[in-house]
């Protein structure tokens, strides 16, 4: 048992302790008010017939008549002493109740206790008490089997000891019950995270505590807090592994153009061009990277603008169609054959957020879709807006992609072109990957859908402002 256990023992305990010595206490308190109650004289009508009748009996029959009297008498219960204070069945009188009953009489009160004077002038005092429980039985007297053996007081006082020992003994029992069954999770949740400081965060939690209460809540979310974790980690490594080919790749070709140069020098500027080139690659694969890790190290870190996504499309548009046309005059390679843009939007979409983040979005898209539809006709984006979202959609007339690799297209590094038959596998796999980050940060989404009669269809929707 841990230090936990021994602290929700102890105050569990301390909780129930103090329960049952209030009750105790107010046993007590009721006790000793009946026995201060017991210990005064009663007043009442019945205590004044009963002494009527005791001084009857003694004036008109003698000390043996009123004997008879009292043993008959069983309520209100009345004590008669004579002059040597001795009551005439031999019972004890409890000397608080004489000390009463004197006191009254001496002050000329008769509201409980009475002076009577027997044929032969012999003075007797009598007096009534007020009790709660059995008049005691006369000694000598036949039994009353209605009266317990023990005192009334007697009995209560070892049923109220029988009462707090089993409260103290059900507290205990109680107290390690309750502790156990808080400290159960706490020690599994604790081994989780022992588990998961040394490397290990396979979810364990859920398999050791069963419930519905919040520590095995608790539990669930440290579960699917490591399950989290651990799939970031892995999502971190294949990251790293694939960030460290791509580079590769372009430092090994600058490499070889940079031995080439060495050994001939008179291709020196093409070897030069090369070089540059490859640069280029890298820098634009470090800045995509860096642009990725920013979106999800800091996903809330963005600027909040109007951005009217019609307008963004046309600018997106009009520099896809420019690119295009050079491509087709020659003035770089070619990576679409008589590609036309269309834009379909309303008049104005507008959304709130970072509108460099936005372009950069949609361009990737764009560019994805005029890429890999190359050949395939026209790309068309359109803007719609609907219900408090807004909407983009992207088509093109491409390969498409095989169903099993539409979840993955939004994966860092995935090469789309794999996927897509006959299609161009140049770039670094990043753009849809930034795409959607930049779409989730927006509180949007983004999915992929094949079309009917071939080509993929890319689907933005964003909250509209």
């Amino acid at each position: 048992m841990g230090r936990l256990f021994w602290k929700f023992f102890l105050c569990i305990l301390l909780a129930q302790l103090t329960a049952t010595i209030a009750i105790g206490g107010a046993f007590w308190l009721r006790d000793q008010a009946r026995q201060k109650a017991s210990s005064s004289l009663d007043s009442g009508p019945p205590a004044a017939v009963a002494l009527d009748a005791a001084a009857a009996t003694l004036r008109y029959g003698g000390e043996a008549a009123l004997r008879g009297l009292l043993a008959d008498l069983r309520r209100p219960q009345l004590y008669v002493l004579d002059a040597g204070r001795r009551d005439l069945l031999g019972r004890a009188a409890p000397a608080e109740l004489l000390k009463e009953a004197e006191r009254q009489l001496g002050n000329g009160e008769q509201r409980g206790a009475r002076r009577l004077v027997g044929p032969d002038g012999a003075q007797y005092l009598a007096f009534v008490p007020r009790r709660y429980g059995r008049p005691e039985r006369a000694r000598g007297g036949p039994p009353d089997p209605l009266t317990p053996a023990l005192d009334p007081g007697a009995r209560r006082r070892i049923g109220q000891t029988v009462v707090i020992g089993a409260a103290v003994v059900a507290s205990l029992l109680f107290a390690a019950l309750l502790a156990w069954y808080f400290s159960r999770p706490i020690r599994a949740l604790r081994s989780a995270f022992e588990a998961a400081a040394a490397g290990d965060l396979a979810p364990r939690f859920g398999r050791a505590t069963k419930g519905g209460d919040e520590l095995s809540d608790l539990g669930r979310d440290f579960d699917r807090m490591s399950g989290r974790l651990r799939a970031l980690m892995d999502g971190q490594r294949r990251l790293l592994h694939d960030v460290s080919h791509e580079l590769r790749s372009p430092l090994a070709r600058m490499q070889a153009a940079v031995g080439l140069a060495h050994q001939q020098p008179d291709k020196f500027a093409s070897t030069l061009e090369r070089i540059e080139r490859e640069s280029n690659r890298m820098d634009k694969l470090i800045g995509e990277l860096l642009t990725l890790s920013r979106l999800e190290a800091l996903p809330d870190a963005l600027r909040r603008e109007p951005v009217d996504l019609a307008e963004l499309a046309d600018g997106i548009v009009a520099d896809a169609r420019f690119e295009a046309a050079q491509q087709e005059a020659g003035d770089g390679p070619t990576t679409s054959i008589a590609m036309r843009f269309l834009v379909e939007a309303e008049s104005s979409v507008g959304v709130t957020g970072d509108p460099d983040l936005l372009w950069s979005a949609l361009e990737n898209v764009v560019r994805n879709a005029a890429k890999h539809g190359a050949g395939g006709g026209a790309v068309t984006v359109a803007v719609s807006a609907g219900d408090g979202l807004a909407r983009i959609d992207v088509f093109d007339r491409g390969p498409g992609i095989p169903p099993a690799d539409l979840g993955a297209v939004f994966q860092p590094f995935f090469r789309a072109g794999a996927a897509r038959a006959g299609a161009s596998t140049d770039g670094h796999g990043l753009g849809l990957a930034i795409a959607q980050r930049v779409v989730q940060a927006h509180g949007g989404a983004i999915v992929a859908r094949n079309r009917e009669g071939g080509g993929l269809r890319v689907t933005i929707t964003l909250p509209q402002a």
